[in-house]
């Protein structure tokens, strides 16, 4: 009441006004737009829905044969290797594949997209002092806003379904690519960057000649943050008619239902430290490559 007494142009009444302009004005450029915002990421729906049919209706047997081949790609560990597919055994054991599949569609997409565009945005933050100012404090945003409050004008723009669960893993996912990939190319030694002006490189070929190639561990470290806050949205997601484990978790909340709750929030993390393992012992595979000079 102090507050208000003190400024009151911010009274009740005015501040309910702005409110409800607020509030108006979204809905009205959500009429105006929606249709049109559904057209556009109508291609990113058409190949979710696509993977994940290919994922459930692959046979099982093939599913963990390609998990294990990419899993010892990226981590050249038999311990992790055959870790991943004991859990996805256990997973398959249990009950849980379909909603296991479609909730690895979901990160698998989720990941992709955060990494075409946050890698470009990390980019051009590294080489520009006020693309960083500018776009640090809307990373500060979404990092920090609570996940619930962007579901408000996600939901109201896209409805309920894979899409709007989507975006919002997406923005919630996306900050630490962008701020790892900016902060990998700013650490680049100077002295390898004058060496590459003295042989003429120009800035395309120092970008992806040098900077990048150097800050692959780094780049791989903001993807594996990223996958790690993906699945951390999963139960979030689900409340919006995302698919998967989290609508599981959900049902085992709202019915009181521990085991099933426990069963599915452990092939969550499952799914976590697979992923986790295989991006943090590439990424050092990577950091030992670039120390050492060979593999």
């Amino acid at each position: 009441m102090e507050f208000l007494t003190e400024f009151p142009s911010l009274g009740r009444s005015d501040l309910s006004a702005f409110k409800q302009g607020i509030d108006e004005g979204f809905r009205a450029f959500s009429r105006q737009y929606g249709e049109a915002l559904e057209a556009f990421f109508n291609p990113l729906l058409k190949f979710l829905v696509w993977f994940e049919k290919v994922l459930i209706n692959t046979p099982w047997p093939i599913v963990i044969l390609v998990i294990a081949i990419i899993t010892w790609l990226g981590a050249r560990s038999w311990k992790i290797t055959i870790g991943a597919v004991l859990s996805l055994l256990l997973i398959g054991f249990m009950g849980m594949w379909e909603d296991t599949m479609a909730t690895l569609a979901m990160i698998t997409v989720a990941t992709l997209v955060c990494v075409a565009l946050g890698i470009p945005v990390g980019i051009l933050m590294s080489r520009s002092n006020r693309a960083q100012s500018i776009v640090t404090p809307i990373l500060d945003v979404m990092q920090t806003i609570p996940s619930f409050v962007y579901l408000i004008p996600v939901v109201m723009l896209l409805g309920i379904g894979k899409v709007p669960g989507l975006i919002a893993v997406c923005i919630y996912a996306i900050p630490p690519i962008v701020r790892l990939t900016n902060l990998g190319i700013r650490l680049v030694d100077k002295d390898v960057m004058e060496a590459a002006d003295a042989f003429g490189a120009s800035a395309r070929e120092k970008l992806f000649g040098v900077q990048i190639p150097l800050a692959l561990p780094n780049i791989f470290a903001g993807v594996n943050q990223t996958i790690m806050m993906a699945l951390s949205m999963v139960v979030i997601a689900s409340m919006i008619g995302v698919k998967g484990l989290g609508t599981q978790v959900l049902r085992a909340i709202g019915n009181q239902y521990l085991a099933l709750g426990l069963m599915n929030g452990l092939a969550i993390v499952a799914l976590a430290i697979i992923f986790d393992r295989v991006s943090q012992t590439y990424g050092k595979r990577l950091q030992a490559y670039r120390e050492t000079g060979h593999d």
